[in-house]
């Protein structure tokens, strides 16, 4: 990755005050470790009338692999060679910006000891990038920078120069130019803005990250036109993190406004007397569910399907009504996880005997899942291709054939009430599809039908007039007049 500061100045106002701004010496070549490489620091240009201080970061893939997180239910077993062929030692992203924060986190704040009175002193300023991932193309760059001062060139970098047919990459070379601007001012600029255009963090996004964000957004951030998908895109999408920020951008926005300090406007309640009831989350919300349903069901041996992390497992263990419990998920990933949740190293004998953890994939038939009460798949089905679900079907209702079923998922019409979630994009990068109310009841009845099932449906979540619950289930009963498989499985479903 490759970046580069310019300025120009004059006999009074030599360019080699970036220098003293960047606390790096033109004169020399500078080296420094960060967690996924090397930095170096070097000026290609010294003088009076122009100088440029360039980063390089050398990245180093298997460091970004051994520190990375996965992606998806367990990881990322799909991308094991893509961990380390990719566009990472190239492109700037967020793993340059962390170098930036590391190299010159003087600079960013606006210290120089050396000359105290330079940081606050705005001048010409030119930052080139070569290779820029921008999803959202170039008009996304110029919204970003444009409201911040800056003179923007975003010129497409195509596919192949030989193939122009091919039309152009998702990476632009990217030129940036301000007549007035502090270097502390476009260090923080760049230090937000290219993990917002790569719209990817490359390490693990937790609640410190709020804090990084406001503190180079300081001055900027609360005001600009596109701050919601800024702080969406800089915080992973989770919504729990952008909630927060967004709530103390809008404190910086009150302040500023009545001309006194956050502290002032943020003193309404007393934390030690405050009752008022905080919103019970969603995932919190589809396990109760759940266990209500399985109560009412009468099971007391359970299959959760996709077990994941083991969440759910370990609040059925919490429970003596289930006296058997099977966790099953193809990523020994996420079970290894899961077993680390549960301590099933350190758990009695009495407790180790309610519960399995089993690596198994839902897409085919498995003689261990049968003769159980009742399956769960707790948001799972959104995460196969819709070719590979009517295997999942039969191995589920067909061949296990549990008493009860339990589905889970994800109702897209409630998706427009999440904030921060950009139009058009699903809750979880993972998400092969997510099916309106109409369409996940249609799939259901199907499968009753076929399998000798009934069918209810139930809201998970506020159950809102217009676009329904943020979660949907229903809750497949086995016909008491079906005993054995009504339906075989069809061509497809054997050769999956």
């Amino acid at each position: 990755m490759f970046l580069t500061i310019s300025t120009t100045g004059t006999p009074e106002r030599p360019a080699t005050d970036l220098g003293f701004l960047l606390h790096k010496h033109p004169d020399k070549a500078q080296t420094f470790s960060t967690s996924y490489g090397t930095a170096h620091v070097l000026y290609p240009e010294a003088g009076v009338e122009r100088c440029t201080a360039a980063l390089l970061l050398e990245v180093d893939a298997v460091a970004l692999v051994r520190r990375g997180k996965g992606k998806g239910r367990g990881g990322a077993p799909d991308a094991a060679l893509a961990q380390y062929v990719n566009d990472r030692p190239y492109a700037a992203s967020s793993l340059l910006a962390v170098a930036i924060g590391a190299v010159f986190s003087s600079a960013m704040k606006g210290q120089c000891a050396a000359r105290p009175e330079l940081p606050a002193e705005a001048r010409p300023l030119r930052v080139e990038v070569p290779a820029l991932p921008a999803r959202g193309g170039a008009d996304l760059v110029r919204g970003l920078f444009e409201p911040l001062g800056w003179t923007v060139t975003a010129e497409p970098v195509p596919l192949d120069v030989s193939f122009p047919e091919w039309g152009d990459s998702r990476y632009v070379r990217l030129e940036l130019a301000a007549e007035e601007l502090t270097v502390s001012e476009a260090l923080r600029h760049l230090y937000v803005l290219l993990p917002v255009l790569d719209d990817a963090k490359h390490y693990w996004v937790s609640s410190d990250e709020v804090d990084k964000l406001l503190r180079a957004g300081e001055g900027w951030l609360p005001d600009h036109p596109e701050h919601k998908l800024i702080t969406s895109r800089y915080l992973s999408r989770r919504w729990s993190l952008t909630r927060e920020a967004m709530e103390r951008l809008e404190l910086v926005r009150l302040a500023e406004t009545d001309d006194t300090e956050v502290e002032e406007i943020d003193n309404a309640v007393d934390e030690e007397t405050d009752t008022e009831e905080k919103p019970v989350p969603l995932a919190v919300l589809r396990r109760d569910a759940i266990l209500a349903a399985l109560h009412a069901s009468g099971a007391s041996r359970v299959l959760d399907l996709g077990c994941g992390q083991g969440q759910l497992v370990q609040a059925l263990l919490k429970d003596t009504r289930f006296t058997e419990i099977v966790g099953v998920d193809v990523s020994m990933r996420a079970l290894t996880i899961a077993s680390r949740r549960l301590k099933l190293d350190r758990m009695g004998e009495r407790q180790a005997a309610r519960v399995q953890l089993v690596q198994g994939s839902l897409a085919y038939t498995d003689r261990r899942l049968k003769g159980y009460d009742a399956a769960v798949l707790s948001e799972v089905v959104e995460h196969l291709d819709l070719p590979r679900l009517p295997a999942l079907e039969y191995a589920v209702f067909g061949s296990a054939r549990p008493r009860t079923v339990l589905v889970t998922t994800p109702n897209v019409e409630y998706n427009v009430r999440w904030e921060t979630l950009p139009a058009g994009h699903s809750r979880h990068g993972d998400h092969r599809f997510e099916w309106t109310r109409e369409e996940f009841r249609a799939w259901a009845r199907r499968v009753a039908e076929r399998h000798g099932y009934d069918v209810e449906f139930t809201p998970v979540g506020l159950d809102d007039p217009e676009v329904g619950p943020p979660t949907q289930m229903a809750v497949f009963t086995l016909a008491a007049a079906t005993a054995t498989p009504t339906a075989t499985p069809t061509a497809k479903e054997e050769a999956a």
